[in-house]
């Protein structure tokens, strides 16, 4: 199927893990013909995956930025119209947990860290982007969320808060800006075997029994998620809005 992607412009936050999302959303987003943005504070990684998105043949920025901090954010976003003109499509990546552990011994460290990084990283790409692809009357906006979103995660009840909250902030957007020709959906993924795990204190016991009880048999993978993006990303969906699709092997079958 041709996505029709080519001459894309993509922001991608959170592209700096090499084995994350967001380096294999910039990457499958390049192979598909966009031009990539991407976006972190961990500038070392973020150079390494926009070296194999130029790698793809296609033109690439690597740009510091913590996107809990409106500031960088708009800064980020200034330099890359600079260079690219526009941005076509936003993918909302950049999120974590803060580490695992009953709700009682929760602090408002752990709190405002999840909150921040995953609604607030959220709130601040979207509201400076938006108003250009307003302007430009066309733009796709992917969220990630989590299945934690839907469902509820043990022992990280603020981040499953907060993944919900982006969740409740994907159908009311895209309820406000489909009439400009803005497609806003999001992804619930499963747990998968990326830097998540050592920064939220997931042991591999558990890990291993998340995926056990998953009926695919398997964790999700990278792939599984860009790929997706790459569906919302692209005009074959144009007819998808609000929606926040689970992509975890069948545990949420709603």
């Amino acid at each position: 199927m041709d996505l029709s992607l080519k001459g894309k412009v993509a922001l991608v936050t959170g592209t700096s893990s090499q084995i994350g999302f967001g380096k294999c959303i910039a990457l499958t987003l390049a192979k598909e013909g966009c031009d990539i943005i991407g976006a972190d504070k961990d500038m070392e990684g973020a150079n390494q995956t926009a070296a194999e998105v130029k790698a793809l043949g296609r033109q690439t920025i690597a740009l510091k930025a913590d996107v809990t901090r409106i500031a960088e954010v708009n800064e980020m976003v200034k330099t890359a119209l600079s260079k690219f003109g526009k941005i076509d499509i936003l993918v909302n990546n950049a999120g974590g947990g803060s580490p695992a552990k009953p709700f009682v011994d929760k602090t408002e460290e752990d709190w405002d860290f999840d909150l921040d990084l995953n609604v607030r990283g959220v709130f601040n790409c979207t509201k400076t982007v938006l108003p250009y692809m307003i302007e430009r009357r066309s733009g796709k906006i992917i969220i990630i969320s989590s299945g934690a979103g839907k469902i509820g995660l043990p022992y990280h009840s603020t981040y499953s808060a907060a993944k919900g909250a982006v969740i409740a902030f994907t159908k009311s957007l895209a309820l406000e800006v489909i009439d400009y020709g803005i497609n806003v959906n999001c992804l619930a993924p499963n747990i998968g075997d990326t830097n998540f795990l050592v920064h939220s204190q997931i042991n591999r016991e558990f890990f291993k029994q998340a995926v056990e009880i998953t009926p695919a048999k398997r964790a999700t993978t990278p792939h599984d998620v860009a790929n997706a993006v790459a569906f919302l990303a692209s005009d074959v969906s144009s007819y998808v809005l609000g929606q926040a699709f689970s992509i975890d092997g069948g545990v949420v079958r709603f």
